[in-house]
This record gives structure tokens, sequence and C-alpha cells, in this order.
């Protein structure tokens, strides 16, 4: 796995050991760049279920200034700072190694507001909606925010109160869906 574009470009991604991590295909994260990739710059990502941290270190590398990186796993965030370190995003980065609500509420007290959510949770019905819930409940998403999820294609998630579905993908087993806060 490698860093796709930007000032890293090419550089290799570390990705944890066993089956709990499933990495972003290639294609599917080429094509989820090529979605958002002038809404990238400037902005305060979080990748909350990082497995690698591939997301977050695209985001970066891209031009993001800062990313929040969180897994519950500790394997997986072992690598997200192993990677952190070698690509050299240490100061543009801060990683938890919390449950994803206790992650959230975390970056809420830390006073983050994002600009762009990376979710690609366990594939499971409700899970996406719960955690869409958690972000909105702890106020962490800033004004114009993207959120994109990753899914199982044949398992698309509901939009929940107070989001906008902007865009849904599928790419074989996997699916993406794009989503914005409404805003009052």
């Amino acid at each position: 796995m490698r860093i796709i574009a930007g000032t890293k470009r090419g550089q290799p991604i570390a990705v944890p050991k066993g089956r709990d991590t499933r990495p972003t295909l290639d294609r599917v994260k080429e094509s989820l760049f090529g979605i958002i990739q002038f809404e990238i710059a400037g902005k305060t990502v979080l990748d909350l279920f990082a497995g690698s941290g591939n997301l977050g270190l695209e985001a970066l590398s891209r031009g993001a200034e800062h990313a929040v990186f969180n897994d519950a796993a500790r394997e997986s965030a072992t690598a997200v700072r192993t990677n952190v370190e070698k690509l050299g995003f240490l100061r543009q980065s801060t990683i938890y190694s919390l449950d994803y609500r206790a992650a959230i509420q975390a970056a809420a007290r830390a006073g983050f507001r994002f600009g762009l959510v990376f979710l690609d949770p366990p594939y499971r019905a409700g899970f996406l909606e719960e955690t869409l819930a958690a972000l909105k409940t702890a106020e962490v998403l800033a004004p114009g925010c993207r959120i994109i999820a990753e899914h199982a294609a044949n398992l698309p998630p509901e939009t929940p109160p107070g989001f906008t579905l902007c865009d849904r993908r599928k790419y074989g087993i996997a699916g993406l869906s794009i989503f914005e806060e409404e805003r009052a």
C-alpha cells in the first residue's frame, strides 16, 4: 500500500498484521480522492477507524492541515504512529487508540472541528448511522464538512436525520457514501 499523490507520493505505508484490518482498495481510494481533491487543502481531517491511517495520510500528503487518527486496536494505532513518523507528519497528527465514541469526545474536548471525516468501520448494519449520530452530537463537524463512509456495496447506510446524502458509489463489494450535515 502506498500514498497515491501529493508531497509523499509513492511512499509505502505499513499495514497492521492480521485479518482485523480491511485496507481501502487503491481504486476506491483513487476515486474517492478524485471526488474530494479540491476540498482537502487546509482542512482538519478525522480518520476514525484508521487501520493503517491510509486515508488520513493521503489527505495530509495532499495538503490537509492536520489529521486525527483513531483505531481501537493497539496494533493499528502502532501502525498509524509508525506511518506518521516515517512520513514526517508527526506535528500535523493526533493519534488516539480509543473506542470510536471516546475518540470523538476526546477530539471535541481538544477543540477539533473537522472539514473531512473518513469512516471505514466494520461492515455491519447500523454502525455507520451510530457513528454519524455521535459526530453530530459532539459538535465536531465544521460547516460544510464532508463525511466519507466506506461500507459494503450491498449494505449502504441509511441517511440519518440531520444529514444529506451527497453522493454514493459502488466499487465491486465496496461502496462509498458521502454525507454532509444539514445546517439550520
